[in-house]
């Protein structure tokens, strides 16, 4: 079944702003009258201007949460706000995005790393929410028999090369990655992509460019921004519809942008 066709329940998470904001601008204009959208993320000014640049025939609905503290209940408690029992029969397909992740404390070397709350703190927010959030989405449309399941997760080159002063999020993308794999091998008849969606023009690459503490990272990252050779948020998202339509992939693998499928 070809991705966001028939009737679909979509769900981004960080999608107030970058490209989580740009997945919601891209995709919903493809879905049909009766899908329906959850945007989430902490900003409710950033995530209302998004729902009023998405199609107006489709419901949207914006939840304004912060995923580093929200537990398993109060993320099935959002959902069931705008998710009635009656309701969840109807969809053809139920599509999550997992967006919203930060880049943590980029200015220390690993030795350096020393506080437990500041690392359980990254995690909460980078791996145990998404790894959370998945299986409350997955135990309202896990038993819907005609209802296919696209899980797609925003990963990064750095959850399989070390860079150096990006630890925390190397290994909270490393960690998150892997969640989603084992989720995959036990769960066939779902689709699973860890897409990656190489350096883009966000806040986040100018956090890199101005903040990380390794000097050779720090220069290796300007010259991305110098040279304006870092992707813009419309080719990244384009690419990631693309891969999601060929479906090139086995499910769980890792895709770049610059992967040749």
């Amino acid at each position: 079944m070809q991705p966001l066709s028939g009737t679909v329940f979509l769900l981004i998470s960080g999608a107030s702003q970058g490209i989580g904001k740009k997945i919601a601008e891209t995709f919903a204009p493809l879905l049909k009258p009766g899908s329906q959208i959850l945007l989430l993320a902490r900003n409710l000014e950033g995530l209302i201007d998004t729902k009023n640049n998405l199609p107006k025939y489709l419901t949207i609905n914006t939840a304004s949460i912060d995923l580093s503290t929200a537990s398993a209940d109060d993320l099935t408690g959002t959902m069931t706000n705008f998710l009635k029992n009656d309701e969840i029969s109807k969809f053809d397909q139920a599509m999550i995005v997992h967006n919203a992740g930060s880049l943590g404390n980029i200015a220390q070397k690993t030795i350096e790393m020393t506080n437990f709350t500041v690392w359980r703190q990254y995690y909460d927010l980078n791996v145990f929410s998404p790894a959370i959030l998945n299986n409350v989405f997955m135990k309202f449309f896990g038993s819907q028999v005609k209802c296919k399941i696209f899980i797609v997760n925003i990963t990064s080159l750095c959850a399989l090369q070390p860079m150096k002063s990006l630890a925390y999020y190397c290994s909270g993308k490393a960690a998150r990655e892997m969640f989603f794999k084992v989720f995959a091998a036990e769960n066939p008849d779902v689709n699973v992509l860890n897409y990656s969606p190489g350096p883009v023009k966000t806040n986040m690459l100018n956090v890199v460019c101005q903040d990380v503490g390794d000097t050779e990272v720090k220069k290796k990252f300007n010259e991305l921004k110098d040279k304006d050779t870092a992707l813009s948020p419309e080719k990244t998202v384009t690419r990631l519809l693309q891969v999601l339509v060929e479906q090139n992939y086995v499910s769980g693998d890792h895709v770049d942008f610059y992967d040749i499928l």
